[in-house]
């Protein structure tokens, strides 16, 4: 494509596509970049020039772009059956997925509930926790927790358990209050303190609030491991047991948000894997259908099923999306969860994890780095600038520079994560480290 017709591209875009999490007036100054192709990690603009997708198109591309084992099961799907409604059929792609993924947590979580996005798997917990507890005579079970920073969604009941406030504050009128609790996250740990004690700290915070607002609260609702928007907090999975264990006291439901963190991206297929314990609720999105397509769902165990299950339609649960369990997007997911075997994905994935660390030691190293971390195949640090207009503006400044060093990086406030695809080769993961650390020492150095 010539550079009039990709002109042509962005000026249709920014008339007629409003952008999400995005401030329109800033492309006046910073271009989109117009995709028109994608292959393994790498996208492509008009120009054809080339971007390692080192955040996985918004953490949900786990294969590669145009992944041919995924192309033909869509592609063989697509001869077979495009959609049907969930309510009063079923099909044979989402009652496979449901029941390899009710094995993956030994059918301890063996119901799965659908819909098309992370948020909208949250809104489902959350109201499913709330009937549940109707449904047995606990009425007064209304009232939800989640943790400082943490972050579910952007509707209005999954933003009630968003504490990010760029997100929340315009709308706060709208939201119904929750209780926040603290963060176990291991960089407000003490001196000579460690990540476990931080997480035990957080509990005992937790532990007070339950004491006083038990027979009020439904649901705790957490991000297992890493709390991806709020700058990729990482905590001990000794929380994730404690937690379990006071939800067990207090007689509270435990919600894993691993919409982010699920499908290999922590080092385990669950998150909760990792403490070993299993949640009431467990929500899945983005990765699951490999970045293909939208597909969310949240898992249950019987007990929570049982509390539905009664001739009274009114105590049924009465939720649903148009495209609930679609057929193309189920495929999708079962293509990936195959890869997930053929390959020993989880095994592969630790080998390509020590090589990246390793190619960042330097970065991690350097005097302006601060809280370098990695949690399976996420890693992340912060920038540490000390002129405020500098950090107002850093992570703009690093997204299109970066952008000239061929990597799509977009920090999250002097937060600078990589959460690549699974499929980066060497040459890749030395590239990624690399040009990385290229763009951090001229952005931290850049006065402008």
């Amino acid at each position: 494509m010539d550079s009039s017709k990709q002109t042509d591209w962005v000026a249709r875009s920014l008339k007629s596509v409003w952008h999400p999490c995005t401030q329109m007036q800033h492309h006046e100054t910073v271009p989109l970049i117009p995709v028109s192709h994608g292959r393994g990690a790498w996208l492509y603009d008009s120009d054809g020039k080339r971007y390692l997708d080192a955040i996985s198109s918004w953490w949900v591309n786990l294969f590669g772009h145009a992944n041919p084992r995924i192309n033909a099961a869509l592609k063989d799907q697509l001869d077979r059956l495009e959609h049907a409604m969930l309510a009063g059929f079923t099909h044979e792609p989402v009652i496979t997925l449901s029941e390899q993924l009710a094995a993956r947590t030994g059918h301890v979580l063996g119901h799965c509930f659908y819909a098309s996005d992370g948020a909208s798997a949250v809104e489902i917990a959350l109201k499913m926790s709330f009937h549940a507890w109707r449904n047995s005579g606990q009425t007064g079970k209304q009232e939800f927790v989640c943790l400082k920073g943490s972050y579910h969604g952007e509707t209005i009941g999954a933003l009630a358990v968003t504490d990010v406030q760029l997100f929340r504050d315009a709308y706060g009128p709208l939201l119904q209050r929750s209780h926040v609790v603290a963060s176990p996250d291991a960089r407000a740990a003490k001196d000579g303190e460690s990540p476990a004690e931080v997480a035990r700290r957080a509990a005992k915070d937790l532990e007070t609030l339950l004491q006083e607002r038990a027979a009020h609260i439904a649901a705790v609702i957490i991000e297992p491991l890493v709390q991806c928007a709020t700058g990729m907090a990482m905590h001990d999975p000794v929380y994730l047991t404690e937690v379990r264990a006071l939800c067990d006291r207090y007689q509270v439901h435990l919600i894993a948000d691993e919409i982010a963190v699920g499908c290999g991206r922590t080092g385990t297929f669950f998150a909760c894997e990792q403490a070993d314990i299993w949640p009431d609720f467990l929500c899945l999105s983005k990765g699951i259908s490999g970045g293909y397509l939208p597909l969310s769902l949240v898992m249950t165990r019987d007990a929570i099923y049982d509390a539905f299950y009664h001739e009274d339609v009114t105590r049924g649960f009465l939720h649903s999306h148009s495209y609930t369990g679609n057929p193309l997007a189920c495929r999708a997911a079962l293509a990936t969860l195959a890869i997930f075997e053929e390959d020993d994905v989880i095994n592969r994935n630790r080998i390509s994890a020590e090589r990246l660390t390793a190619a960042l030691a330097p970065l991690a190293a350097h005097p302006r780095v601060q809280h370098f971390r990695r949690r399976g195949m996420i890693w992340a640090f912060d920038a540490i600038v000390d002129d405020p207009v500098q950090a107002a503006t850093f992570s703009r400044r690093f997204f299109t520079t970066a952008l000239e060093q061929e990597l799509l990086l977009r920090p999250i406030g002097r937060t600078v994560y990589l959460m690549p695809p699974y499929v980066l080769d060497d040459e890749e993961i030395d590239g990624l480290a690399r040009r990385t650390q290229a763009v951090f020492e001229q952005v931290i150095g850049d006065r402008s």
